[in-house]
């Protein structure tokens, strides 16, 4: 576990120096593992229609609920070394 969480913060690091910037699909998967890994299931209130940006982040976070903590970083992981 620790082995792993140290890889996780590692891949977060890294994932703010990538030499091209990711299309925003991309970004949002990022995201989206990063607070599933960080925070576990979303329960925060789905933004309304006019915070466009915010509804995509609380939607790519939400899609993956019910996704382990450990499965996450691995995922999160595996994304950010892909993109290297």
């Amino acid at each position: 576990m620790a082995d792993l969480k140290s890889r996780f913060e590692t891949a977060v690091a890294q994932s703010k120096k990538l030499s091209e910037r990711p299309d925003n699909t991309t970004l949002l998967k990022i995201y989206g593992l990063y607070k599933q890994a960080t925070t576990g299931d979303n329960t925060e209130k789905k933004p309304g229609f006019g915070d466009l940006v915010g509804r995509a982040k609380w939607d790519a976070w939400n899609s993956l609920k019910g996704t382990a903590g450990d499965d996450a970083m691995q995922q999160y992981i595996d994304l950010i070394e892909s993109l290297q």
